[in-house]
């Protein structure tokens, strides 16, 4: 059988921890940015954690299984 590739986008979009966790940026960064308050574009400029339904999934596109 064949070597499992990493989906790309994957790799590009997420990073693991050290404790195996799965981190993330978030969304509504790329435009608009005078309509959004000081408090939200600062808290959007934090990462995130994948939630726990999703990182089988995403753990799976990263070949982490």
């Amino acid at each position: 059988m064949p070597k499992m590739k990493t989906h790309s986008s994957a790799k590009k979009r997420f990073k693991v921890t050290g404790s195996g966790k799965i981190k993330r940026g978030h969304a509504y960064t790329s435009h608009m940015m005078r309509n959004k308050s000081k408090k939200q574009k600062l808290a959007l400029r934090h990462s995130g954690l994948v939630s726990t339904a999703d990182e089988k999934r995403i753990k799976q596109l990263l070949c982490l299984r």
